[in-house]
């Protein structure tokens, strides 16, 4: 007769079927990354990932990311920007800062116009249409809207929807029209040093660990910019990032966007679900639109401001930019500053308006 098992095997199958899910997702997206660059898609550690967990949850299967895959990711992405910010870059960026501007104020319009479109489309209250399609953020704006009686479920819910719609169509947009850059502007150090980047990475990660302990959204991108751009502009040129490296932070994000979806997401509200698709592409279109007007007004390259306006997250559109070489500081610079000046103005924008239609 066996002997029941002791506490110690009871509590190692329970972590063990913790676990499961998010070796499976993680095995899966590999799989899938691997897939894709074979296939020679564009950000094929990115796109794969994202799709394989959306579509293998949606189909119920029990995958999911790792867990902090997002937080790791936007770190690595961070800090792999931040190395582009050299002297030379730093001021010519900052020279740029009507661009900027115009930049986020186009974004704070667009949310306006996409979220009254979804509104009507999906027959829902405008606070939720409006703070659903402000691109700042899911998290920040369900907080926001939250504040102002909108349903936060809703607001993230297509914010997800929207983020992966971009994702899917802008790289492979560009791919189908031939945009692939030259970049003229190069990592701060090509070389690789293993004390150099161990100090890099560290640093970084003091600065996301800080910027998340203040509450700051999109702590560990905005975390690992804040400490590695001023470093690379300084010229400590520490170590470069290994491809390896790129490639695993980019299948990490890949992942948490995909693990967002549930399988009754598309399912439990047609209606919105298709207003969201519909609002998504529309916004795309205009964003494209208003970028490739800003760029000839500016004497810019197209791509680099289509990309730059896009109403993607930071680390998707940024690391879109890296991997087909367009522009890396300037989009990165537009789309940090599109979601601080978002975070400042949506909410009292939108206060003040309501307050204004009322009376």
């Amino acid at each position: 007769m066996t002997a029941p098992p002791g506490p110690a095997a009871g509590a190692a199958r329970r972590v063990i079927r913790a676990a499961a899910p998010s070796v499976a997702g993680l095995a899966a997206a590999i799989v899938a990354g691997y897939a894709c660059s074979l296939a020679r898609t564009p950000i094929p550690w990115m796109l794969g990932p994202l799709f394989a967990l959306a579509l293998l949850r949606i189909g119920g299967a029990p995958v999911d990311a790792p867990p902090g895959a997002r937080y790791v990711g936007q770190w690595i992405i961070g800090t792999s920007l931040a190395l582009y910010f050299t002297p030379a870059v730093v001021r010519e960026v900052a020279g740029l800062w009507p661009l900027l501007l115009s930049g986020a104020a186009f974004a704070v319009a667009l949310g306006y116009i996409a979220g009254l479109a979804l509104a009507r489309l999906a027959g829902i209250d405008r606070s939720t249409g409006i703070f659903a399609s402000v691109p700042g953020g899911a998290a920040e704006m369900a907080t926001l809207g939250e504040r102002h009686g909108a349903r936060t479920d809703r607001v993230a819910a297509a914010h997800s929807l929207r983020i992966l719609l971009v994702v899917a169509v802008v790289p492979f947009a560009f791919q189908a029209l031939g945009v692939h850059g030259s970049d003229v502007y190069t990592p701060a150090t090509g070389t690789y040093d293993a004390r150099g980047f161990a100090l890099l990475m560290a640093a970084t990660l003091a600065g996301c660990l800080g910027m998340q302990r203040f509450g700051t959204p999109n702590a560990f991108v905005l975390g690992s910019l804040a400490v590695g751009i001023p470093l690379t502009a300084a010229g400590a040129e520490l170590s470069s990032l290994p491809g390896v490296v790129s490639n695993a932070g980019q299948c990490l994000l890949g992942c948490a966007l995909g693990a967002r979806f549930r399988r009754d997401f598309l399912a439990g509200a047609p209606r919105f679900v298709a207003a969201v698709v519909a609002t998504s592409l529309l916004s795309i279109a205009l964003s494209a639109a208003f970028g490739a007007a800003l760029a000839r007004l500016a004497g810019q390259p197209v791509a680099t401001l289509v990309l730059g306006t896009a109403p993607g997250g930071i680390a998707e559109m940024c690391i879109t930019a890296k991997v087909l070489q367009l522009g890396v500081p300037l989009v990165t610079a537009l789309h940090v500053t599109r979601v601080v000046v978002l975070l400042l103005v949506t909410a009292p924008l939108f206060g003040m308006l309501k307050a204004r239609r009322r009376r």
